[in-house]
């Protein structure tokens, strides 16, 4: 079906790992541990409701430089812990918070699937965080990437064509030798405009009861899988 394919790039946040569960079990135990009574799952869900707001923001002032992912989380989370009442916390503890990003936990299927995939593609991330948080993550959540590809290394952030087409050159491929794989039918829209290969996996829980899209492909994408063990299957690994 995909003949020319040679690399296959991740989505990461929401499709390989489960950013909300995990942060909101990893807080809850903190702030136990530490007598913090806070609603953290209010935290966790206003902090990625600040996520593209926070890029876009770098988006249009490219005067004042590109900033990474770790840098956005870190200055969101100050002011959200204040306008949600959660006090006390320290300089250090906002950035052991910011840090809980490069720990999060992966979906079932994850490394089964990836561990399949590489046997035959080249897999790697394609990911709006920063080479350092990939790599943590990698290293935390046992993800076998052969290489880590980060928007930090095109000074832009998905959706913008650089990131897309900027990995493919940097693999030494052609677009259409690249495909994407995402939960999130935006990311595939706008790598497919790039001339990408598209394959979307679903992830309805991803945003917890707040869940509003990405239920189903919402175009014809390449592949439509159950999970990662599914495109393994699809892909004849």
């Amino acid at each position: 079906m995909t003949p020319d394919v040679k690399a296959l790039l991740f989505d990461t946040f929401g499709t390989v790992v489960d950013w909300r569960g995990s942060l909101i079990a990893e807080f809850t135990a903190w702030g136990k541990a530490r007598g913090i009574k806070a609603d953290w799952a209010a935290l966790v869900d206003g902090w990625r409701g600040a996520y593209k707001p926070s890029m876009d923001a770098v988006r249009s002032h490219p005067e004042r430089g590109f900033l990474t992912l770790d840098d956005l989380q870190r200055q969101s989370v100050e002011p959200l812990a204040a306008k949600l009442g959660i006090t006390g916390l320290t300089a250090a503890d906002y950035d052991h918070l910011t840090l809980g990003w490069h720990r999060l936990r992966p979906w079932p299927d994850s490394v089964p699937g990836l561990s399949r995939l590489k046997t035959t593609y080249i897999i790697a991330p394609l990911s709006n965080g920063n080479v350092a948080l990939l790599t943590n993550l990698a290293k935390h959540a046992g993800l076998p990437w052969d290489l880590i590809l980060s928007a930090e290394l095109f000074r832009h952030y998905k959706p913008d064509r650089q990131v897309y087409l900027g990995a493919a050159r940097l693999l030494g491929l052609r677009p259409q030798q690249v495909m994407l794989v995402a939960a999130h039918n935006y990311d595939l829209a706008a790598a497919r405009a790039c001339g990408l290969k598209t394959a979307f996996v679903p992830r309805v829980t991803e945003y917890g009861p707040h869940q509003k899209e990405d239920f189903k492909a919402e175009s014809d994408w390449d592949l439509v899988v159950a999970d990662l063990n599914d495109l393994a299957d699809r892909l004849g690994c």
